[in-house]
């Protein structure tokens, strides 16, 4: 096989993010930087990839296999690719900052993972996240997941839903009995699963569980669902201090979410990081999970300062993807020129903040840049200012906007063709990926040569949306096989 045949592929679930794709990521990471920031929030940029020691110290055992690792080749020392921010977003608070009050930190940057949480996602998320540090009551708690949901609104999603557990109740009915890292991790998978066997196979093993435990566990099972849970847990777990604060504040956090979001509880649930120490909380909508978060008052204990902590993180790919895609904006497209007149009234379109586009020589038929939505022809003039330029772009755009339409199309479903290759494993799609460039090449003809005549065009995008259809149909198939 020829060099250059792979030479375009990337790493399994490892993707290049397109033009269309990427300006949505961006106006999702303003949209949030924005929201946290009118919470009081400061943004902080950690390091890509630091200490392992650094990074890892006190997170458990699944970041720890989730980190890419190699060797500084100043030092020796073993380094970090971050798979999680928290950790160090909590050294920062601890070390650099050292405030006394609260302080309020996020951060949104791309994390690694060694291996993807589920199939076809991302190796690489854009992760979003908001910190509290300094407050050990439920406000922090109810902070973080108000701006979560404030988030999530504001990029147009409804229908939100909020579920709720608190990982002290496990704690408590665990407590006083020893047991292997290895054997916990598993009960705690099986009480997230509903594994009723494994999890009566896990405690058995555990010699000095009593049996009250034992029960507690199982009961734990069947308390999800809406906020009479919480009475049930009361009554069936026979619980202590810890316990009864736990459910306190699960009432008092539902109480205070009702108005902004469905509320549900799933005591048994303890999906997440290990630095997890209280309420934890994960928020849905779309069918998916968008976002995950909670208590983790012990992860700063290893930089020497225990500071309590609540707030959650998202993946802003994950997000993008259950979003409708973002309208192309109408762009001013301007000629080439070296006149006074032309480019003063260029600079003040863009200050006003409108995007014109300056056709370079020889591609006056060929452009296409920046979404402009004017037909070839409607440009800014040489000598004209900055109104008519507008004028002249803009009066035809509702008289174009069925070939607007059908180009976008097209070109996002290339986009989303080549993304789909990457995502599902590019060498077993790299035949089928050079099928398709006939078609692009006929496509990319016709964009050139469509006026107002944009039929054929529609036709076109919708040929090649069935072909995506069948491409990830087949790849799946092949995946699987």
């Amino acid at each position: 096989m020829p060099s250059w045949s792979s030479s375009w592929q990337l790493p399994d679930q490892i993707a290049d993010v397109l033009p269309s794709e990427a300006r949505h990521l961006e106006e999702l990471r303003r949209l949030w930087l924005d929201a946290a920031r009118s919470y009081g929030y400061e943004l902080v940029m950690p390091p890509l990839l630091e200490h392992i020691e650094s990074l890892l110290t006190g997170t458990g055992e699944a970041l720890d296999l989730q980190t890419f690792k190699l060797v500084d080749q100043l030092s020796g020392r073993t380094l970090g690719l971050r798979a999680d921010t928290t950790p160090q977003v909590a050294r920062i608070d601890a070390h650099l900052l050292n405030r006394i009050g609260v302080a309020r930190l996020c951060y949104c940057g791309p994390v690694l993972h060694t291996k993807a949480d589920r199939p076809h996602a991302t190796r690489e998320p854009l992760q979003f996240g908001a910190e509290i540090y300094g407050h050990a009551g439920p406000e922090a708690d109810l902070e973080a997941q108000m701006l979560a949901l404030v988030g999530l609104k504001a990029t147009g999603i409804k229908d939100l839903r909020v579920d709720m557990a608190d990982v002290r109740i496990v704690s408590s009915l665990l407590a006083g009995t020893t047991i292997p890292a290895r054997i916990l991790s598993q009960i705690h998978a099986a009480l997230a699963a509903k594994d009723a066997a494994e999890l009566d196979s896990l405690t058995a093993s555990v010699k000095d569980l009593p049996n009250v435990s034992r029960e507690g566990l199982k009961t734990l099972l069947q308390l999800y669902g809406d906020v009479n849970v919480l009475d049930e847990a009361e009554k069936s777990l026979q619980p202590n201090e810890y316990v009864r604060k736990a459910l306190l504040n699960l009432k008092w956090l539902a109480s205070h979410v009702e108005g902004s979001a469905k509320v549900s509880f799933d005591l048994a649930d303890l999906r997440g990081y290990a630095y997890y120490s209280g309420t934890r909380f994960a928020i849905y909508g779309h069918g998916a999970e968008l976002a995950r978060g909670g208590r983790y008052d012990e992860v700063g204990a290893v930089f020497g300062r225990n500071r309590p902590a609540a707030g959650f993180s998202l993946d802003l790919k994950e997000l993008v993807n259950v979003l409708p895609p973002r309208p192309l904006k109408a762009a001013v497209r301007a000629p080439w020129a070296e006149n006074t007149d032309l480019s003063t009234a260029i600079a003040k379109l863009r200050a006003e903040g409108d995007t014109v586009v300056c056709v370079l020589p020889g591609h006056e038929r060929r452009q296409r840049d920046g979404g402009c939505q004017g037909r070839p022809g409607h440009t800014a003039q040489q000598g004209g200012d900055a109104d008519q330029a507008r004028g002249r772009c803009t009066s035809h755009v509702a008289h174009s906007k069925n070939m607007s339409r059908c180009q976008h199309e097209v070109g996002t479903t290339h986009e989303r063709l080549y993304a789909v290759t990457c995502s599902l494993g590019g060498r077993r799609l790299h035949h089928r990926f050079q099928q398709c460039n006939a078609l692009f090449e006929g496509v990319a003809v016709w964009r050139r040569s469509c006026n107002s005549q944009c039929g054929g065009g529609i036709q076109a995008a919708r040929t090649m949306s069935a072909l995506l259809t069948s491409l990830r149909s087949s790849a799946r198939r092949r995946l699987l096989a």
